[in-house]
């Protein structure tokens, strides 16, 4: 049998006045989804718990099945493992944004979506300016996603349980001087964000992105951190070999921590602009040769981050078109199959930034009979009665023996 997982990230959401009332998801014309809702059951689950904060981390580990509250250290480590990064048990791993402060304010926590190039340029000044300290090394990633590894030679880290970090995308427009590092290692993460202020304003890639009208990268901002989680690969757990196709690091590290295959999409970008119909083609391709592929898509989350709601619908209609579509009819055509969609937390078009709460699913093919749902949407979704608290066991059900 085969299975398959889509991700709209982030695509849960509030009614919106300038949508007539509706969610997001509502207001698309989603015909591939609300027919996989139709076809099988929806539901609401949670794949957050309250006790955790609201990020892609937590909320993807719960997805693919892994109890958050049990597995999860933090978020940088799974991108490390994304990037090929080893640590070892007493090193520590942190996220590394390159954000754009003005006024004392998140202005951008992208950096005006800096390219890779231009980002990788800015990570090199600051390694430059650390290499006399063995334990830090700076990682270049994609735009202005990067890590901080922390190698603990001597077997001791600054940092513990009680280092707090806040996510960048959490306050936009927000002043940061509420939302810097706390606990332990704290100075030291402060000061190297400190740090990193002097650097850039000197750093001549800045000046040509000022000079071409672009935000120039202010700062880096440390959080996320973490030391590497041990998961039980899927295989062992579900009996099934799987692949991931994502343009996300989070995506691919949590992939790789247990097992999946990590496939590589020209075109996908992690944005609005992402290829999606190459991600479609990639699927079904992908389960030709695996019995499991779960596709991610960021681009639903970022309209979300930068209160778009016309941009998050348009996001909707393209995954629903050329990615929702075409696996779908791939798997009719291959016998006996299930197919879940579902997105990882709600990205509150209100706030900008990812929320604790409910999400709908949808869930059909082999032994899933048809409960009447209209189509694939919140309401539809409140309405159904199939509450799954806990979102890790959606998985468990997903998985379930179809006899």
């Amino acid at each position: 049998m085969k299975y398959a997982l889509i991700i709209p990230d982030g695509c849960a959401d509030e009614p919106q006045t300038v949508l007539g009332g509706h969610t997001p998801l509502q207001a698309a014309r989603i015909p591939r989804m609300d027919a996989v809702a139709r076809a099988g059951m929806v539901g609401l689950t949670d794949h957050v718990p309250a006790s955790m904060p609201s990020g892609s981390d937590v909320g993807t580990m719960s997805l693919f099945g892994y109890d958050p509250l049990t597995y999860h250290t933090g978020r940088a480590p799974i991108e490390a493992a994304a990037q090929g990064i080893e640590l070892g048990p007493d090193d520590w791993a942190i996220r590394c944004n390159l954000v754009t402060v003005a006024a004392g304010r998140m202005r951008s926590f992208t950096a005006g979506q800096i390219s890779s190039e231009a980002g990788r340029r800015l990570i090199e000044v600051l390694q430059k300016s650390c290499c006399g300290d063995e334990h830090w090394k700076f990682h270049p990633g994609v735009s202005y996603r990067n890590l901080l590894i922390y190698r603990a030679r001597d077997g001791k880290a600054p940092f513990s349980g009680d280092t707090c970090t806040t996510p960048p995308h959490d306050i936009p427009d927000q002043l940061i001087a509420e939302h810097l590092p706390l606990g332990s290692g704290a100075c030291d993460l402060r000061a190297l964000m400190d740090r990193s202020v002097q650097l850039f304003a000197e750093a001549e890639i800045n000046r040509e992105r000022i000079a071409a009208g672009e935000l120039p990268a202010t700062q880096v901002w440390l959080w996320g951190q973490g030391k590497a989680p041990a998961l039980t690969p899927f295989q062992e757990r579900f009996g099934v070999r799987g692949a991931v196709i994502t343009a996300v690091d989070l995506l691919r590290g949590m992939g790789r921590l247990i097992g999946f295959d990590v496939v590589q999409v020209p075109g996908a970008t992690g944005y609005t602009d992402t290829d999606y119909a190459a991600k479609g083609r990639y699927a079904i391709d992908t389960l030709r040769q695996t019995d499991f592929v779960v596709v991610h898509v960021e681009a639903t989350d970022e309209a979300s981050h930068e209160g778009d709601a016309h941009e998050k619908v348009k996001a909707l209609e393209r995954i629903d078109a050329e990615i929702v579509g075409p696996v779908h009819e791939y798997l009719k055509s291959q016998g006996d199959y299930r197919l879940l969609v579902c997105p990882d937390h709600p990205t509150f078009l209100r706030t900008k930034t990812h929320s604790h709460g409910w999400v709908p699913f949808a869930l059909c093919g082999a032994g899933i009979d048809p409960q009447g749902a209209e189509g694939y949407s919140e309401p539809s979704a409140q309405s159904a009665g199939n509450v799954i608290p806990a979102g890790h066991e959606l998985m468990q059900r997903f998985m379930q023996s179809a006899d």
